[in-house]
């Protein structure tokens, strides 16, 4: 059975860049333009790892990952932002890893497998 992910991002080409990439890798991948769309997919899907990107409108990445960490304890998360200075806030620390974006997908590729390895 695949893995299935979840690639949140407010960026459309964003999404679909992870999207055909990770499909490369095996994964199942499902998208969330918006905290609330995740929110919701993850009430209605069976998913195994969230993408998370932090800066977005409405429900910001930090929100999103504490809400997450509250109804599913379990379910690993991945901050992915261009912005590397959000490392330092206390609310990215729930997640099991925090991915600066890249044109370079090689580090995120190897920490999702890495995780879903565990």
């Amino acid at each position: 059975m695949k893995n299935r992910i979840l690639v949140v991002d407010d960026e459309e080409g964003i999404r679909l860049l992870y999207k055909e990439e990770l499909e490369e890798e095996g994964y199942e991948v499902a998208l969330a333009s918006s905290g609330e769309a995740a929110l919701e997919r993850l009430d209605e899907s069976n998913i195994d790892l969230v993408l998370l990107d932090i800066k977005m409108p409405g429900i910001d990445g930090v929100e999103v990952l504490r809400r997450i960490k509250e109804r599913w304890k379990t379910l690993p998360v991945v901050l992915c932002t261009a912005y590397p200075h959000y490392k330092q806030e206390f609310g990215t620390w729930a997640s099991e890893a925090y991915i600066v974006k890249s044109s370079d997908l090689r580090e995120l590729k190897e920490k999702i497998r890495e995780i879903l390895n565990r």
